[in-house]
């Protein structure tokens, strides 16, 4: 993680690019793993963490219709996260969060479950991952882990 996290802020600095993160059940740790790195402010401005619905709706401008339609942890939610944050941080790549990091979840909408988005000016990507009930630690660790990777991959590619 700190191996991804330290190869996004060199190819960010080095390009001129700006990340921002929008996160929901990581709490703001994609933005702790990438300003845990030296050097870090010159590609990293801010990131929101928006954990309630309320908060998706003001800060980011996720439509209360998505929310009410999809849920929270859905991809058309984290989709529209990613380009609230893009536009909001005037940043180059934005990655989203919102998952149900446990316990608990429904039979819908398992422990473990989390979606992705990703926004850059070509567009947005979405992605769910089902992490499976590996415990609240768990499944926020691999969501940092999927979200610095879709980062990364956004710069190279």
């Amino acid at each position: 993680m700190t191996e991804t996290a330290a190869t996004i802020v060199r190819l960010c600095t080095q390009r001129g690019l700006s990340v921002t993160t929008a996160e929901s059940c990581t709490g703001g740790l994609v933005s702790a793993a990438l300003t845990a790195i030296p050097g870090s402010s010159a590609m990293f401005q801010r990131g929101f963490v928006t954990y309630s619905n309320e908060a998706k709706a003001e800060m980011l401008g996720v439509s209360p219709a998505t929310l009410q339609a999809h849920g929270a942890v859905s991809e058309e939610v984290a989709g529209e996260m990613a380009q609230g944050a893009l536009r909001a941080a005037r940043a180059d790549i934005a990655v989203s969060i919102s998952g149900i990091a446990g316990p608990g979840g429904s039979e819908h909408k398992p422990e473990g479950r989390v979606c992705f988005g990703l926004a850059t000016q070509a567009g947005v990507e979405t992605l769910t991952r089902e992490f499976g009930p590996l415990g609240r630690d768990g499944v926020r660790r691999e969501s940092v882990v999927q979200a610095l990777d879709l980062i990364a991959n956004a710069i190279e590619g």
